[in-house]
């Protein structure tokens, strides 16, 4: 984004202060540098923001400390809440900067389930995170058992993210496309059962917010206080 700050300084001049200092420094809305690169970049995975992501967040974000591991397993996530079709042009381009870093592919594998126990290590984690009910709920229709099997025993059950990180970045996938408040709203539940409370979930929009603009971050802190009503 250097180039605008030739063609477009006065936006640039403004952009750069609210994205870079006052969001970051806002009292209260702080977040560490590992924690918002990677809401950050699942953020502008939500909203489709393929250029911010390879050309400014990515590299940031692997400054800031996040490992390609960890960057790797923000995007394989993505694709549960975001669909391959909107994820792929993301994996792309992660490989196309770790390559240019000198990184090697593949990075070392991170699944801890096979095929046989995915199902039933998928049913475990979400009853980790929405409760012991969860263990049946895969029963009630074959979507709900996807759900179980592949979104969480393939995804959630890996290395790379602990769980708390993997429930913040389905929070800010959701929150960032939009259309999905019901979802978003059980989500942040399922962040404050497993500690992201209320005021973290503030903080993590806070910090997402010149990325994803004001009517979804907004849309997302309602959520937020709906969930921490109930």
């Amino acid at each position: 984004m250097n180039h605008l700050r030739a063609t477009d300084p006065e936006f640039m001049e403004r952009f750069e202060h609210f994205a870079f200092d006052e969001a970051v420094h806002e009292p209260g809305q702080e977040l560490d540098d590992v924690t918002r690169s990677i809401a950050i970049l699942a953020a502008l995975l939500g909203c489709q923001g393929i250029d911010a992501f390879e050309r400014l967040a990515l590299p940031q974000a692997l400054d800031a400390g996040v490992s390609p591991v960890a960057v790797k397993e923000i995007v394989y996530q993505g694709v549960d809440y975001l669909g391959i079709g909107r994820v792929l042009p993301f994996l792309e381009a992660v490989n196309r900067v770790l390559t240019a870093r000198g990184v090697a592919l593949p990075l070392a594998g991170q699944a801890t389930t096979t095929m046989v126990d995915r199902l039933e290590k998928g049913a475990q984690t979400q009853a980790d995170i929405f409760g012991p009910q969860m263990l049946e709920a895969w029963k009630s229709g074959h979507i709900n058992r996807w759900l179980a099997a592949n979104c969480f025993g393939d995804y959630y059950t890996r290395t790379g993210l602990d769980l708390k990180q993997r429930e913040m970045i389905t929070f800010c996938f959701l929150a960032a496309q939009g259309g999905c408040e019901p979802q978003l709203t059980g989500h942040a539940k399922g962040n404050m059962n497993l500690g992201n409370d209320k005021n973290f979930l503030i903080r993590v929009v806070s910090q997402c917010l010149p990325y994803i603009g004001y009517p979804r971050s907004l849309n997302a802190i309602a959520c937020v206080n709906k969930a921490a009503e109930d």
